[in-house]
This record gives C-alpha cells, sequence and structure tokens, in this order.
C-alpha cells in the first residue's frame, strides 16, 4: 500500500469514529489508539495529510459544523456570481477550462474516442484518472468502492471508447490535479442537463458549501431538485468538479457517489485549510 493510501485509510477511520462519538468529545489518545497508533505518531501523520494538527481539524468533521457551514459560508450560487465570490473558487485558482461534448458526440457515447487511463495516489487514497486528447474526462476514488467497480462505473460512462491504459502520459496532467501547478483542461461528457449542473458548481468556492436546491435555481430548474441530485451523482470529475460541496438544506453531508467517507474528508480537508475571517467558531472534539 502507498504512503498516500496508507495516510488516508487512517484519517478515514479517525473521521469516522470522531463522527460516531462526537457527543463524547473523544480524546486525542482515544482517537490515536481507535486507529492502532500512539497519540504521537498519529498526530504527525494526521498534520502531514490535512496541513493542520488534530485539535484544529477536528471541529469540522461534525453535523454541527455542517451547519455552520451553511450558516457561514453558504454559497448561493447567483450571489457568488454577481459579487465575483467564484473568483476563489477551482475554475480560476487551478486556471481549469472546460469543454463540453457536442449533443452528437454524446450519442454516440465515446465512439472514436481514445481515453488513456492510470491509477495514482492521491490524499483520499487511491484515485484512477482518465483523459481524451482534449483533456481530463474521469476521476474517480477506490478506496471505498474498491478498484474493480470504480473502473466499471467509469468506464460505464464511454461504452463506445478505447480505453488504453499509459499511466505514463497522464502523470504531468494528475500533478496539476494534485498540487494545483498548472493549467487543468476537462472535456466534460454529459447531457445537456449534467452539463448546467456541473458548471454551476465550479463556482462553489474551496472551503464553501452549497444545495441542491440553490443550485436547481441557478440553472433554472427550481423544481427540479432531484434531478440535480442525480447529475451531482453523475459528476464524471470529483473533486476537479466539487460535487462534494453539496449538502442537503438541513446540514447533512447527504450521499457521496465515492463513499460518504471521502466527502467528510474533503470537506474537512478544505474548511481546515480555508479559514473565513469572522466565521462562527465551533468548540473542537479534542483537548
Amino acid at each position: 500500500m502507498s504512503e498516500s493510501a496508507y495516510h488516508y485509510r487512517l484519517m478515514a477511520r479517525a473521521i469516522d469514529y470522531i463522527a460516531e462519538t462526537a457527543g463524547e468529545q473523544p480524546s486525542l489518545d482515544e482517537v490515536a489508539a481507535e486507529v492502532g497508533l500512539s497519540p504521537a505518531h498519529f498526530q504527525r501523520v494526521f498534520s502531514r495529510w490535512a496541513g493542520v494538527s488534530p485539535k484544529r481539524f477536528q471541529q469540522f468533521v461534525t453535523l454541527g459544523h455542517a451547519k455552520a457551514l451553511l450558516a457561514n459560508r453558504h454559497t448561493v450560487l447567483e450571489t457568488a456570481l454577481s459579487t465575483g465570490l467564484s473568483g476563489s473558487g477551482r475554475l480560476h485558482d487551478l486556471f481549469l477550462t472546460w469543454e463540453a461534448m457536442s449533443p452528437g458526440e454524446y450519442a454516440r457515447r465515446g465512439d472514436g474516442l481514445r481515453i488513456r487511463y492510470g491509477w495514482f495516489d492521491s490524499p483520499f487514497g487511491e484515485m484512477l484518472a482518465m483523459a481524451t486528447d482534449r483533456g481530463l474526462c474521469g476521476l474517480g476514488f477506490s478506496a471505498e468502492t474498491g478498484r474493480e467497480k470504480t473502473a466499471a462505473d467509469l468506464a460505464s460512462r464511454w461504452p463506445a471508447a478505447a480505453r488504453v491504459e499509459d499511466r505514463a502520459a497522464l502523470a504531468g496532467l494528475v500533478k496539476h490535479v494534485l498540487d494545483g501547478s498548472g493549467p487543468v483542461n476537462l472535456h466534460l461528457i454529459g447531457a445537456p442537463f449534467q452539463i448546467k449542473v456541473w458548471e454551476a458548481l465550479l463556482h462553489v468556492p474551496a472551503g464553501h458549501v452549497t444545495t441542491y436546491s440553490d443550485i436547481a435555481r441557478r440553472i433554472g430548474a427550481p423544481r427540479a431538485v432531484r434531478a440535480v441530485g442525480t447529475a451531482v451523482g453523475r459528476n464524471p470529475v470529483s473533486w476537479m468538479i466539487p460535487c462534494h460541496r453539496v449538502l442537503r438544506r438541513s446540514g447533512h453531508p447527504g450521499g457521496y457517489h465515492w463513499g460518504l467517507p471521502i466527502k467528510r474528508a474533503m470537506l474537512a480537508r478544505e474548511a481546515a485549510r480555508s479559514p473565513v475571517v469572522g466565521e462562527t467558531s465551533v468548540a473542537p472534539l479534542i483537548s
């Protein structure tokens, strides 16, 4: 197992444990024992993965914090677009450009496309990346679903495409995905309604969240909340198009295509690294 995958598995276990025992306020020693590490080793591993200490991080993994996000970092998309808030989102931070397939190309289900793919380490476990000559067209995470299901899921979206394993050809692109060090082109493959939903998601900044209802209103279909949820779940490039930033209006994180533990980890990691001046603080669970 790679170091990155090892770290993610430990962090996912720690996050699940803290979320399940939030009312008991587990100590650092208790969380470290749950994942089988000494407190000092756990603190070092956690800090390398999250970029902040466990004490700072733990406030971001509970339902209470999800509600606080909605209260303090809730991005209503119309407001974001009119005020320029989207300028701090992934669309600009990563020099992201995207291109959608034409309806005719979509109807052909990838016929004539050559898709390269490869497995890579990520902060959230092993990641499958896929790309056409025009850009990144697939990102999936296997830590919760397994390699076989992850690969079958992404491949099923373009059944007529030719797929070639070529990790070396994707290495530079994946580096930009992981560290934001260069431009990332996306080649989005989806139905017109899905494309609208994914475009709206690109305007949700890191460290902020939105709701399915907000997205439905943004794309001019306020009653299509359920259809929006389906489109969010079909996002082909998870993390780059930040579907993990969508919560239910109740503040509950809802589901996630690649597993709820990964969604929790993504939200908590982003929130910990994107402090908002004046935000109402949430008491940490670890003292």
